[in-house]
């Protein structure tokens, strides 16, 4: 199979044509149904989009009013759901976990707005497991089926049981498909809580510990923003609609969006629909023509609607592209009469938080209006200069385009032409693009958007991101800031996120920021080769490789060979994305870190000092 597949041959007749089962399809083109595999260090990655099309399911039986409690156990890479629901049909089990495009929610009223619509999910699931197992429990009676990447192993049936009636899966990741991995509980522990804040009375179990939300949003609010709001923020709801709105004091615009439960990262025709009845709402309120931008810019806010068989852009299900929340009623419509009414409805009921929301649109009118000279000047340089961008080597696909992989579109932001060049020699074409820095970029902190017009780097780096005016033109899924792994290149990397953080905080809260890891160490004998990302990977590599190992240190990208630097930006590239929680205040952050020489950092700087010691001769050890 694999040989035809991959068959350079150019002799392009009837037996290169290929037809392959559901199951063959899926465990060949798993990016097709999970989005991508990874290794677990990334909250996108494969292993957990499994744990969500298992737990959706559960959350739907929740939403048809059937279970209130899932319970979710991970242990030695094994994962293992339960919930208190209906139960899957005895008969019909096996198939609805094993059959492809199977299910009970293609029609009828069994199902009603909820988020698994395409009998896809579970089986996905099975079939990219090295072991799986499901049990229904009816009335007494129980059926449990188990599944070896696929394909079914055991079929039992048991009478007289004392469970309580709902559906146990259980599976453990094929490390053949995934390789290795490894879960990591903080992304597992927000997935849950998600869950919680959309689904009020859903208690979740994660490893023995309990969440549960009672104020829905709001509390979702409350425990993502890292500044301090400037108004009480305003929770309303209604029939399969329920919003959260408030305003901090940075740039850009923060939503949380979901629908039927799940947590839509990408935005959708909901988010679109959100966004323009706010504006509309509030010019109304003030029977003002307040421009949109002034409106939103620093808004923090969360919608969740219930959609009547969602249509999402793909089986990931992270936009959402219904226009329609039934039959018969437009998504726009039905979110702008929302907040028309409900919206307009609390600013009468609450003058204080009407005054603050005015004095903060009329502030942001006054910035926006302040550099408009200069922003004109600089739209016009980047337009010129975005046919010939010498600091961008663009690639061929992008997020914003409808493409198989535009969710693999990335951009390295580099430092230097050497670094850049070995970059550029090595990516794929297709999907990576590369920004190069002339030197240090400016330290924005304390400075107004007016830096990012009036600084040629940046207004070439924000026109190259697309990002200007709201985060859903960024053409790349992935932003990597890719610098040397020395004083000189945390330096840049520390500069680089302060430019987002003050301007572009949207770029991190949507999770697109990334660091990315080069190797320090080459170490290799004749037989192998291995690249090390620190000291314990060094000396764990010189143990394989034998005394006469030879040790290369980089010092830098730009020493690195185009040829070696493709294992560094391919399938097995080490990012480390960067992220804020409500335990990181931006502002104080950027003043401890980017502020003026104070007393206080100074001290910090003394008491983690570190030296470090050269022991490469301790470490080689002769016979």
């Amino acid at each position: 199979m694999a040989d035809l597949l991959n068959n350079t041959n150019n002799n392009y007749g009837d037996d290169a044509i290929v037809t392959l089962s559901p199951r063959e399809h899926i465990r060949l083109r798993p990016g097709m149904y999970i989005g991508k595999l990874g290794d677990g260090s990334q909250a996108d990655d494969g292993i957990y989009v499994l744990i969500k099309e298992v737990v959706d399911n559960s959350v739907d039986e929740f939403i048809m009013g059937a279970g209130r409690q899932v319970e979710i156990t991970i242990e030695d890479n094994r994962v293992s759901v339960r919930d208190y629901g209906r139960g899957i049909p005895l008969k019909s089990l096996s198939a609805a976990v094993s059959e492809m495009n199977t299910g009970g929610k293609y029609g009828g009223e069994a199902f009603k707005k909820t988020v698994g619509l395409n009998g896809v999910g579970v089986k996905a699931v099975n079939m990219l497991s090295s072991e799986f197992t499901a049990r229904s429990v009816r009335d007494g009676e129980a059926h449990t089926v188990t599944f070896a990447k696929g394909i079914e192993q055991s079929d039992r049936w048991e009478s007289g049981v004392q469970e309580k009636n709902g559906t146990f899966i259980s599976f453990r990741v094929d490390e053949e498909v995934f390789g290795p991995y490894a879960y990591n509980m903080e992304y597992v522990e927000q997935m849950v809580k998600n869950y919680t804040y959309l689904n009020l009375g859903l208690t979740f179990r994660l490893n023995g510990k309990s969440y549960v939300s009672k104020n829905g949003l709001l509390d979702l609010l409350n425990e993502n923003m890292t500044e301090e709001p400037l108004y009480k923020p305003v929770h309303l709801s209604g029939e399969d609609i329920e919003v959260a709105i408030t305003h901090g004091t940075g740039y850009g615009e923060s939503y949380f969006s979901f629908v039927n439960g799940q947590y839509t990262s990408q935005g959708g025709t909901h988010q679109a629909a959100f966004r323009e009845a706010i504006a509309k709402t509030i010019k109304e309120f003030y029977h003002k023509d307040y421009d949109p931008s002034d409106i939103r810019t620093s808004i923090i806010a969360a919608i969740s609607v219930k959609v009547t068989d969602p249509v999402f852009e793909s089986q990931t299900k992270i936009k959402l592209g219904s226009k329609e929340i039934e039959p018969g009623v437009s998504m726009r419509n039905f979110v702008v009469d929302f907040l028309g009414k409900h919206l307009d409805d609390y600013l009468h009921k609450n003058p204080e938080t009407a005054q603050v929301l005015q004095k903060k649109i009329v502030d942001n009118e006054k910035e926006r209006k302040a550099i408009s000279g200069v922003q004109k000047k600089a739209r016009e340089v980047a337009k010129q200069v975005s046919l010939n961008n010498k600091k961008l080597r663009d690639c061929k696909v992008h997020l914003t385009d409808k493409h198989e992989l535009a969710e693999q579109s990335m951009i390295f932001i580099t430092e230097g032409n050497s670094a850049s060049g070995s970059i550029t020699a090595s990516r794929d074409v297709r999907t990576q693009a590369v920004f190069s820095l002339r030197g240090k970029p400016l330290n924005c902190f304390g400075l107004t958007k007016r830096v990012v017009y009036e600084n040629e780097e940046f207004n070439l780096l924000q026109a190259a991101l697309n990002i200007e005016e709201d985060m859903e033109n960024l053409r790349y899924n992935k932003v990597i800031i890719a610098t040397d792994a020395d004083v000189d290149g945390m330096h840049i990397r520390l500069l680089l996120t302060s430019f987002f953080l003050q301007f572009f905080p949207d770029v991190i809260r949507s999770g697109h920021l990334y660091i990315l890891q080069t190797p320090l160490f080459r170490v290799r004998n004749k037989r192998e080769t291995h690249y090390c990302y620190s000291e314990d990977e060094r000396l764990k590599a010189i143990e394989k490789c034998g005394a006469a190992a030879e040790i290369t240190r980089f010092k830098g990208l730009g020493e690195i060979s185009s040829d070696e630097f493709k294992n560094f930006i391919g399938e097995t590239m080490r990012l480390d994305k960067v992220r804020l929680t409500k335990d990181d205040p931006i502002h104080d952050l950027l003043e401890f870190y980017m502020g003026k020489n104070t007393f206080e950092r100074q001290g910090f700087i003394i008491d983690n000092l570190r030296i470090e010691e050269d022991l490469v001769e301790r470490d080689l050890q002769f016979e």
